[in-house]
């Protein structure tokens, strides 16, 4: 959604890279790009104004006009007033001293409310709460059954007692639905109200007689952040004629310029508390105002890529794993398969991408990356079968082509993948040698050449050019075992029992070394 904004201000940036010192010209025309960027954004005007005016005031300052680098200072200026004007620090969800917590969520028709309700309560699951979703929504046409639908899809329980369409009375179901709560053991309600295509008097007299009847803990305004500047008025009208706590946007995934998540905070005054970033139930993440603004900046969120890793990368396959390359086996086309299903599960690998620092440029490759390739790959490798798995080197042309057919791939295909996953176990093996402990990485990360050293040690001289003498002779007896002839002078090579180091016989050194040793 922010990628316009995202270019804008990229391009804005490069315009300072180079320069020593900042004048009021620059200055000038770089908060001049500021503000277009911002209103192309459709951002609401009193908050650009706020926004530049900060900018402008605190990039005249000492603060960059003592800076060693002011084109980075001025970074650091629009990124803390980008997580200003966001909402400083992230906004808890509060819970009820004593359950059931009860969530209330208002919206206009068509902002996604339904959907959010079920991520809502998939999300306060995966929290360790019960939720229970009440279908409060009576006005939409199939609205009861839709929640019925996706509460079912994410694993929660939901209290429909009235079929909807019309029919029965949204202030005695939610309250109906409190009780429910209380007496079954779920501690947390989300009730789903009714919207309109307008605001209009009958749905805010709806939603106070439910904000009456079972005094929410929290009142979320569900908003489309597609509709620009139309989601401040609908978010001043709500807060004057019902009120509310906090705001969640609703795909944040789609091409609009994100006004909305940029204004609705600074003129309402009420927090962003969480982003829909998707249409799957796990695309929902509570909003973090200092993420967002980084992702705005091109600056990456990479804490936000830890917490999904961690939420999709089993803990007991992670330490297997570990064991595994402890113990020095080959990484195999099964743990291959495991690692590219746990990334599946992290979500859509542009997006995913789209979290590492400085991907604006690639914005394009990632845009045009093929979801389905992981599938693919998933296709071949379920083809072979367990012994094939496990000993790549067995795949001949013959069984290639069987798998080939069996993945419905050209034999190309199944080729490539061998091909990357060769690569793969070469550098897990040299990630291995490299980490302490492992087989081939050394005793706690020490070598041969470290021993070598410590024997060298033993008995050194007080003579400098004598001790490293001593020491180039330590480091080099690894190699000059007795008949091996790897470092054996002329007439000594391959005769057996006979050290060369011990005859007094120089071996062939680097010409520095020599000149150290004064010899040469």
């Amino acid at each position: 959604m922010f990628a316009t904004l995202s270019d804008r201000l990229a391009a804005t940036f490069k315009n300072l890279r180079g320069k020593g010192r900042l004048s009021p010209a620059d200055v000038d025309a770089t908060v001049r790009e500021i503000r277009t960027a911002l209103l192309e954004a459709d951002v609401a005007l009193p908050v650009v104004r706020d926004f530049c005016a900060r900018v402008k005031e605190r990039a005249l300052s000492e603060e960059v006009s003592g800076a060693l680098n002011p084109a980075q200072q001025v970074v650091k200026i629009v990124n803390d007033e980008l997580i200003a004007i966001l909402g400083g620090e992230t906004r808890r969800m509060r819970y009820a001293k004593r359950p059931p917590t009860v969530i209330m969520l208002l919206g206009l028709q068509g902002a996604g409310k339904t959907t959010l309700a079920g991520k809502l309560a998939r999300w306060l699951g995966e929290q360790g709460h019960r939720p229970l979703l009440v279908a409060a929504d009576l006005q939409r046409p199939n609205a009861v059954d839709q929640l019925s639908v996706v509460a079912e899809r994410v694993g929660v329980g939901v209290y429909a007692p009235e079929p909807g369409n019309g029919v029965g009375d949204p202030v005695v179901v939610s309250r109906g639905g409190v009780a429910h709560a209380e007496a079954n053991g779920y501690d947390v309600v989300v009730v789903d109200t009714a919207g309109r295509l307008a605001i209009d008097e009958d749905l805010m007299n709806q939603a106070r007689g439910i904000r009456d009847a079972v005094a929410p803990d929290e009142v979320l305004l569900v908003i489309d952040a597609m509709i620009g500047q139309d989601a401040v008025v609908t978010a001043n009208a709500f807060n004057e004629g019902v009120g509310f706590d906090g705001v969640v946007l609703t795909k944040l995934d789609g091409d609009a310029r994100g006004g909305a998540a940029l204004s609705v905070r600074q003129v309402t005054g009420r927090p962003i508390m969480f982003a829909s970033t998707g249409e799957k139930p796990e695309d929902f993440e509570p909003f973090h105002p200092d993420r967002m603004a980084s992702r705005i900046l091109d600056m990456g969120d990479m804490m936000t890529l830890i917490e999904q890793a961690e939420r999709a990368f089993d803990a007991d396959q992670a330490a297997a794993m570990a064991d595994k390359m402890a113990r020095g086996d080959d990484f195999t086309l099964e743990d291959f398969l495991e690692q590219m299903q746990a990334v599946k599960k992290m979500g859509s690998l542009g997006k995913l991408m789209g979290m590492l620092p400085g991907m604006a440029d690639a914005r394009k490759q990632l845009e045009s990356l093929d979801e389905r390739e992981i599938d693919r790959v998933t296709a071949i490798i379920r083809s072979m079968t367990p012994e094939e798995r496990r000993n790549s080197a067995i795949l001949n042309g013959s069984r290639r082509a069987r798998i080939a057919r069996g993945s419905g791939v050209h034999v190309s295909e199944v080729n490539n993948l061998l091909e990357r996953f060769a690569q793969a176990q070469k550098m897990m093996k040299r990630m291995t040698a490299g980490i302490p402990g492992m087989p081939g990485g050394g005793k706690k990360g020490k070598g041969k050449q470290v021993a070598a050293g410590r024997r060298a040690k033993k008995g050194r001289s007080g003579n400098p050019a004598k001790r490293a003498e001593q020491e180039a002779a330590a480091l080099l007896a690894p190699a000059a075992e007795p008949g091996s002839g790897l470092l054996a002078p002329s007439g000594t090579k391959g005769v057996p029992g006979r050290d060369p180091l011990a005859t007094g016989a120089m071996p062939e050194l680097p010409p520095e070394l020599r000149r150290m040793l004064g010899d040469g």
